[in-house]
């Protein structure tokens, strides 16, 4: 065996291992296994970009068999199905110099799809919803909260008046758990993709990076979502399409957080082009989030820089 196949083996042995300790820190840690989840793809992410794809799968495969026998099977395949595909194509993506948009793009597809495919291999095989579970557990938990809060003498009026605040939140939940999917999706691939940038240029590998914050344009594509989802809105409710009232919402609660991050992005640009403090900007952004008619204003302004695009318009003046 040469001396290169004997470092890549050892190496992807020992990153499967961390591998199998990240799923073990996932699984019975609760605060840090959230951490350990996210960055699950890590390890495959380098394996792949410092030897090949070949050992990078091999190494799941052997993650995967020792996650079984340690942890439950299901998890283990969950896991695989959600965060491997991302982590494979990452690592394509860092090793073949791909944009920085397209290896944040890809990356986020594929979570999307595994976690669709975890959650579809674990109804076909226990006939459990992943989203009725979840939902039964915070049910659980609601219960148990208003019970310690009956104890306390809290009254019966209040208590009324919280469990039918918290059922409607629990309705939005179901309503918007396809949403949630997405941006967790996304956000996952996107952290992968900053950490592992990070790890690899200290291994000396050179790595593409996103443009900078003050430079996001998002496609125009979203202020056309937010206002055929309007439109959806009002028909599902009017007509109690429920299928087209679900979808609708969660169209629009995308197109209003692709605008805020547009929006953020057009006040960091102008925050930088007036010469205004950096904590301003920050202080702003804190007051856009804990006031809705400020975000709801942040948003629709992002929606029509889009279009518009504000910045060029304003490096045209000056």
């Amino acid at each position: 065996m040469s001396t290169t196949k004997i470092h890549s083996l050892t190496e992807s042995s020992l990153l499967a291992a961390i591998t199998v300790i990240s799923a073990l820190i996932a699984v019975y840690i609760p605060i840090l296994g959230i951490a350990a989840t996210f960055l699950w793809p890590l390890p495959i992410i380098v394996l792949t970009v410092r030897h090949s794809l070949r050992w990078a799968v091999l190494s799941i495969i052997t993650a995967g068999i020792l996650m079984s026998i340690l942890i439950e099977p299901m998890t283990a395949i969950g896991m695989l199905l959600s965060f491997a595909p991302p982590a494979l194509i990452l690592g394509i993506g860092f090793r073949d110099s791909w944009p920085g948009a397209r290896l944040l793009l890809f990356p986020s597809i594929a979570a999307i799809t595994g976690t669709i495919m975890s959650m579809g291999v674990l109804f076909a095989v226990t006939g459990i919803n992943p989203l009725d579970a979840q939902l039964t557990m915070l049910q659980e938990s609601m219960d148990s909260t208003f019970a310690l809060y009956d104890s306390m003498g809290m009254s019966k009026e209040e208590i009324a008046q919280s469990k039918e605040l918290f059922e409607k939140s629990f309705q939005l939940i179901g309503l918007l758990f396809p949403l949630a999917i997405v941006i967790i999706g996304v956000f996952t691939s996107w952290l992968n993709f900053i950490i592992s940038s990070r790890i690899l240029k200290r291994l000396g590998y050179l790595t593409p990076s996103l443009p900078l914050f003050d430079e996001w344009h998002l496609p125009k594509a979203f202020l056309y979502i937010f206002g055929f989802s309007m439109v959806g809105l009002y028909w599902g409710s009017t007509r109690e399409l429920q299928l087209l009232y679900q979808v609708s919402l969660n169209l629009n609660f995308l197109a209003t957080f692709a605008g805020l991050l547009q929006g953020a992005s057009l006040l960091s640009a102008l925050t930088r082009h007036f010469h205004l403090s950096r904590w301003l900007y920050w202080v702003i952004i804190v007051f856009v989030l804990l006031d809705g008619v400020l975000g709801q204003i942040l948003a629709f302004t992002g929606l029509f820089d889009m279009i518009f695009d504000y910045r060029k318009k304003l490096s045209r003046r000056s």
